[in-house]
């Protein structure tokens, strides 16, 4: 048999104080979803995924390592040309080449460390891009997310077995400077016993679920309903600020040509 908690209707004191813990839908109109968001212990909506992590970047270990390897090769190419031009030098006088060989090869004995700058630099170069892109995804995501409320449905087991129905409601709050987030609080709970069948736990999960589904849907349309009212509001102040704007214009017009009449010189009689 199944267990009920927290259905029966709250008291008025409760009422009035839920009332006043959930914003109307008119007053989060214009905000953005708050980036807490973002983190994995935020309360959030199901439905609404978090945009996956960027894996960490396997350029920057590669770009490293093949800056090190290029400062090796430099250096030992250096001090070979070093020893090559040396060689030459002591053997045939200073020749053109000899001479050559070692001015190359302190030439790249100096600059060795700088394929290692390179490599850094080029890495650092992708992991900004690759951030940028990451940010943008995030801001993107945020910005999608309507502030209404959910009602979802999940289950759990206990440790003797029984399975708990739980319903959570999901309320956007204002956060900080035109933000919100989601603040999450049961409204309750139903505990089946384990020896109930599987059948009629699973029916009454899903009919617990619809429910919060035609709910869910319910919050949303009266957040439309808002947002439609205020697209309205904004079309009509336009309209009338474009019909003020034409009436100005025409008292200018109006204005001028009598300001041009007062100036001419009166008529001799």
């Amino acid at each position: 048999m199944a267990h009920e908690f927290d259905r029966q209707s709250p008291p008025a004191g409760a009422a009035q104080e839920e009332l006043r813990g959930s914003p109307r839908p008119q007053e989060l109109l214009g905000r953005i979803a708050d980036e807490r968001l973002l983190a994995e212990g935020a309360a959030l909506p199901a439905e609404l995924a978090r945009p996956a992590p960027v894996a960490p970047a396997e350029q920057r270990r590669w770009l490293v390592g093949l800056g090190a390897t290029l400062t090796g090769v430099t250096l030992l190419g250096g001090l070979a040309l070093i020893v090559v031009g040396i060689v030459g030098m002591i053997s045939s006088g200073f020749a053109a080449l000899a001479v050559a060989a070692v001015i190359a090869g302190l030439v790249l004995v100096a600059t060795h460390w700088g394929w290692v700058h390179v490599a850094e630099a080029t890495a650092a170069a992708l992991e900004g891009r690759r951030d940028r892109t990451m940010l943008d995804r995030q801001r993107r995501w945020l910005s999608e997310i309507e502030p209404y409320t959910h009602h979802e449905v999940s289950t759990r087991v206990g440790e003797d077995g029984d399975i708990a129905i739980v319903r959570t409601r999901l309320r956007p709050l204002p956060s900080g400077e035109g933000r919100f987030h989601f603040v999450a609080d049961v409204e309750h709970t139903e505990v089946h016993s384990a020896d109930e069948p599987g059948a009629a736990v699973a029916e009454r999960a899903e009919a617990l679920r619809r429910q919060a589904a035609l709910d869910t849907e319910r919050e949303r349309q009266r957040f439309r309903e808002a947002v439609g009212e205020l697209e309205t509001d904004e079309m009509r102040r336009q309209q009338e600020q474009r019909l003020r704007e034409a009436l100005r214009a025409e008292s200018q017009a109006l204005s001028e040509g009598i300001n041009a009449n007062l100036r001419d010189p009166p008529l001799e009689e």
